[in-house]
């Protein structure tokens, strides 16, 4: 069974609670008049959450897959990612503990550099363990194929990429993938560590509305 989700739901009880704490407060002090037009603003914004609650929660949920490779060069003439900062005096590398990258890495549909773009994967990603071994990924996955032009997923996660499988959360989306929930599986195709260039395979799952 595929899972539903509950932020609609949560939102719906934290939006009553707000209206009832306000309107609590307004009536003390308001006249019969301002009264009867608090109640019916009350009302009608109720109504309103309500029904867009009601839009998500019995809309049955999508699942989509897909499978692409992130072109991650930090070196030669067309790099797409680079390191911004880093702990003074000490090298700014993909192994080096605290560097920061920028990227704005291609995503396309086979291994080869010049192969289809679907994508680009803009964000950071922060060498964050003290022997070098894990990245920790917070990017924006951003669609400019036919099917998902505009669309994004949001990663985050943490990429130990010395392993040949990691896993990373997918947090969110937009567009088509409007609320989007799963994960991805990274494996790693292609490193060049002493050029910190690589070339990266993500099968992604996702569950939206």
């Amino acid at each position: 069974m595929k899972p539903q989700f509950s932020e609609f739901t949560t939102s719906h009880k934290q939006v009553h609670s707000l209206l009832k704490a306000c309107l609590s407060a307004l009536l003390v002090q308001s006249t019969m008049a301002t009264k009867i037009v608090i109640l019916s603003l009350v009302f009608f914004l109720t109504l309103a959450t309500s029904i867009e609650a009601s839009k998500y929660q019995f809309q049955k949920l999508k699942e989509t897959n897909m499978m692409f490779y992130m072109q991650d060069w930090e070196t030669g003439a067309n790099a797409t990612a680079t390191p911004v900062a880093g702990i003074p005096h000490k090298r700014w590398w993909i192994l080096g503990f605290g560097t920061i990258f920028a990227t704005d890495d291609k995503l396309t549909v086979a291994t080869e550099r010049n192969s289809s773009e679907i994508g680009r994967a803009h964000g950071i990603y922060v060498n964050s363990a003290l022997d070098g071994s894990d990245l920790h990924l917070l990017m924006s996955l951003v669609f400019t194929n036919k099917e998902y032009n505009g669309s994004t997923l949001e990663i985050q996660g943490a990429d130990r990429f010395y392993q040949k499988y990691r896993e990373v959360s997918v947090v969110s989306g937009t567009g088509i993938f409007r609320l989007a929930r799963g994960y991805a599986t990274l494996e790693t195709v292609y490193l060049d560590i002493p050029n910190s260039n690589a070339i990266i395979r993500w099968n992604v799952t996702v569950f939206h509305y």
